[in-house]
């Protein structure tokens, strides 16, 4: 596939992921896994587009105060260790493995996001806490939060796929997050994510900067279109623009896992 045209479908993917706060990872990584990339340089590629479209997501949804900050800490420093060692690890997986995870991952997502959200949070753990950040609070259970995110970074950071896919979903449905603010604030986990997994995926060598760069560049353009759409669709209607596209990209990566040669395309 021509480059030019890469990059405009990187350009909407872009536009639509970061409306979700999941900055577009698994749908940059299917771009490229489709197009002909062997999925071990997918997920680097990808990687570095997702660092480069959600840290300008990131700029423009800080300026809109919809970011969490305290929730940034807390989950990014599990993400940024569990993200890292998955990428680095990546190496030990087949490409069509890695791709039945991705399928996976993605499918379960969507169908928590299709889940109603119940106003009442009723916690037994004598563990859980009050996290209170400005005129919200949160309840949180570590034994519930501690392992969903150190999976989330390590499957994330191994496939390639922006951490956005169970994080939104565990702010929205488990910490009652508003909608638009899990999107702003899972934009910043996904940026510290991407740069974790990135960087164990560039220790193995599967990096091409002649491909990444202009890629790199159409990501952040539809970043700046997706942060625009964000603030101005209803909360309802991102839950569902979520889960369609999370669905549709793990039925495409698994008809590419198993109905065509590692790494070929459609």
């Amino acid at each position: 596939m021509e480059i030019p045209l890469l990059a405009l479908i990187i350009f909407l993917i872009a536009a639509v992921m970061t409306t979700t706060g999941r900055g577009g990872g698994n749908f940059y990584v299917l771009a490229l896994a489709l197009a002909g990339m062997g999925m071990h340089a997918a997920a680097t590629t990808g990687q570095f587009v997702l660092i480069v479209s959600s840290l300008t997501a990131t700029i423009l949804f800080g300026k809109r105060k919809v970011t969490d900050w305290k929730l940034v800490a807390l989950i990014g420093i599990m993400t940024l260790v569990s993200a890292f060692v998955g990428g680095f690890s990546s190496d030990l997986f087949h490409d069509k493995l890695l791709k039945v995870v991705f399928a996976v991952f993605i499918a379960i997502a969507s169908l928590l996001m299709l889940k109603p959200v119940r106003k009442e949070i009723q916690s037994t753990s004598r563990f859980a806490f009050t996290l209170r950040s400005g005129p919200r609070s949160y309840t949180l259970n570590p034994l519930v939060i501690v392992p969903v995110v150190l999976a989330t970074g390590f499957i994330s950071g191994m496939v390639g796929i922006s951490g956005g896919s169970f994080l939104v979903p565990l702010m929205v449905l488990v910490l009652k997050v508003p909608m638009h603010v899990a999107v702003g604030t899972s934009t910043t986990l996904v940026m510290v994510t991407a740069s974790a997994g990135f960087l164990g995926h560039l220790s193995t060598g599967h990096f091409d900067a002649s491909l990444a760069l202009p890629l790199a560049a159409a990501g952040l353009l539809g970043a700046l279109l997706g942060t625009r759409l964000t603030m101005n669709f209803k909360p309802a209607i991102l839950k569902l623009i979520f889960a369609l596209t999370s669905m549709i990209a793990a039925v495409i990566m698994v008809v590419n896992a198993f109905f065509t040669g590692a790494g070929g395309g459609l």
